[in-house]
């Protein structure tokens, strides 16, 4: 997953078949695989195929087919001490990281990072149930992509959700057009909260182009209850995790009495590896903004390569663990889904 978190998959597999057939890699892999090398073990063919290519080159059908991927997690977390303070001098010794509950093989590269580029996702909860507090809702997001998105380094998309997600705008670092985007969100009827983070995570974030690592996240303005998806809550949460988002959600519900809706939000947070704000008053809205600001500019990046790692649709747990220093709270995504693995034929 390339996020950092990005897990770019492992494997070596190997294929024998006489007769063609056909077998394909679920849609919703949580891997992203580069180019795939195939090559015929009797006559030495070989061809390059990449996502989205042509078919390879035809090997002898008398050979078996080998299928090779590379193996890497990207992994970004958060440290705060007991008072809720950003610990950001934290050195690689420092921290134990499980992977499927076991060490990774090798930790590739560790770094704090202050100022990674930002990949945000703006959604906006716009059903009848947050009418009353729409406006101030928009002025605060607003103002939150005003002190955040830099230009020529961050970009950010705003979608608008109710009964469907609806794109405002598209990626960018212009804020006028970002703001422009915020206003054309249009109040609607029911709410379809999983499906818009769904949408948000498969169609946009997953497919941004990066030009090298990013900081992918999505900040979550709703009251946290969905009465329309199709798909359901724990579905959205893997796909935000195969997409290395992390998901922030700022309730609002007045003062505490979310209830469910707010149990939801701090679910798909934690999840993901962000973090749930309840303001206790609409006003505080835009303090959580200016919280979430202040967060994604203090974290740490990790890469490595996992343990015992098979392409068996697995899903592999994450913690990340400071043994020798105390009081410390960590948070990061929980987990990915590995890939299915699956047969490429001889052709």
């Amino acid at each position: 997953m390339r996020f950092l978190p990005f897990v770019s998959l492992v494997g070596l597999a190997l294929f024998a078949s006489s007769q063609p057939t056909q077998s394909q890699p679920e849609a919703s892999s949580p891997t992203k695989i580069g180019a795939i090398v195939m090559a015929s073990a009797q006559t030495g063919q070989s061809a390059v195929k990449s996502p989205g290519s042509g078919a390879p080159a035809k090997p002898d059908e008398s050979g078996f087919t080998m299928r090779k991927t590379v193996s890497e997690v990207h992994l970004i977390f958060t440290v705060t001490d007991r008072r809720g303070h950003y610990v950001k001098d934290l050195k690689k010794n420092d921290f134990k990281i499980l992977d499927d509950h076991k060490p990774p093989d090798e930790i590739l590269s560790f770094s704090s990072e202050t100022d990674l580029p930002l990949q945000v996702g703006l959604l906006i909860d716009a059903s009848e149930s947050v009418n009353s507090r729409f406006k101030f809702e928009q002025e605060a997001a607003i103002e939150f992509l005003k002190q955040t998105i830099r230009p020529k380094s961050d970009q950010a998309v705003v979608i608008g959700f109710a009964l469907k997600p609806k794109l405002t705008q598209d990626f960018t670092d212009d804020i006028e057009k970002l703001s422009a985007g915020i206003g054309a969100v249009r109040p609607g009827t029911l709410t379809a909260l999983y499906d818009a983070v769904y949408f948000a995570c498969r169609d946009k974030l997953l497919k941004q182009p990066q030009a090298g690592p990013v900081r992918r996240t999505i900040i979550l303005l709703s009251d946290g209850n969905d009465n329309a998806s199709s798909v359901t809550r724990e579905k959205a949460i893997e796909m935000a995790q195969q997409a290395e988002v992390s998901v922030y959600t700022i309730s609002t519900n007045p003062a505490r009495s979310g209830g469910h809706g707010n149990k939801n939000l701090e679910r798909i947070a934690e999840a993901t590896g962000g973090r749930s704000y309840v303001p206790s008053q609409i006003t505080e809205v835009a303090s959580a903004f200016a919280a979430i600001q202040e967060e994604l500019r203090s974290q740490y990046a990790v890469s490595y390569k996992p343990a015992a790692f098979g392409p068996d649709g697995h899903y592999r747990t994450i913690e990340v663990q400071a043994p020798n220093q105390k009081g410390l709270r960590i948070r990061s995504r929980k987990g990915y889904r590995s890939p299915t693995e699956y047969a490429v034929p001889n052709q």
